[in-house]
């Protein structure tokens, strides 16, 4: 009597499953305190079994992650009165340009000047302005950012924020993302002096992550004693 693998494979599936949910959780967890971190969820895609099990090529159908979006809910701002902290309210993305000449979209606005006077990250990535440039700021003089994004010196306008929206944004990591399809009009407002707190709420993810580690560790359950009991049933019919 042969053994019969395929309630395991299908628990196995289900165990990879909550590892993802695990790990999705897990990412947004360490990121609670990251300035415009935007949270990620599995989406599930199921499939009815059919009426006539007969007629199917498969017996079995289980529940699995269709996609995994990025909730672009807006986030409390927060308060910092330092004048190279930018916050988005509404729609969009600061621009970035790494030194790959890469261009990723984020929320987190906490900036800096580099010693040659150029809008930096804290990645040491460019951020750009509304014509993909480099923006540049003298340091030594007062800088004043209006709710459009425009920056003014000493009364004139240096640069202006390139603000960029999408209908769907990717992770890439870092608090970056990439956009799907053509950029869509932004609606927002630049609050300078603030910065924006993840949109995760920390308990409901502390569940979460119970919940699915609860759930990896009965799968786990279910295909040890399932194997055991393969083996034994295998082992009866060779007696």
């Amino acid at each position: 009597m042969g053994i019969n693998f395929q309630p395991i494979y299908i628990l196995a599936s289900g165990a990879e499953r909550a590892k993802d949910k695990l790990d999705t959780t897990s990412n947004n967890l360490a990121n609670v305190n990251t300035p415009g971190f935007k949270k990620i969820i599995l989406r599930e895609m199921s499939q009815n079994i059919p009426n006539n099990p007969k007629d199917a090529k498969e017996l079995f159908t289980f529940v699995r992650f269709n996609d995994t979006p990025v909730i672009l809910e807006q986030g409390s701002l927060k308060k910092t009165e330092r004048n190279l902290d930018l916050a988005i309210q509404g729609d969009g993305f600061f621009t970035i340009r790494d030194s790959a000449g890469n261009t990723f979209l984020t929320r987190n606005g906490h900036f800096f000047v580099d010693p040659s006077g150029t809008l930096i990250d804290q990645n040491n990535n460019l951020i750009l302005d509304q014509n993909n440039n480099p923006i540049t700021i003298d340091p030594t003089k007062n800088i004043t950012i209006t709710k459009d994004g425009t920056i003014y010196q000493n009364n004139t306008q240096i640069a202006k924020l390139q603000i960029l929206t999408y209908q769907s944004v990717n992770p890439v990591g870092n608090s970056y993302y990439t956009g799907t399809g053509n950029p869509i009009p932004p609606k927002y407002q630049i609050h300078q002096g603030f910065l924006e707190n993840s949109n995760t709420n920390s308990i409901k993810e502390m569940i979460n992550l119970i919940e699915a580690h609860r759930r990896f560790d009965i799968y786990g359950n279910l295909m040890r004693a399932l194997d055991q009991l393969e083996q034994k049933t295998h082992e009866i019919g060779r007696a």
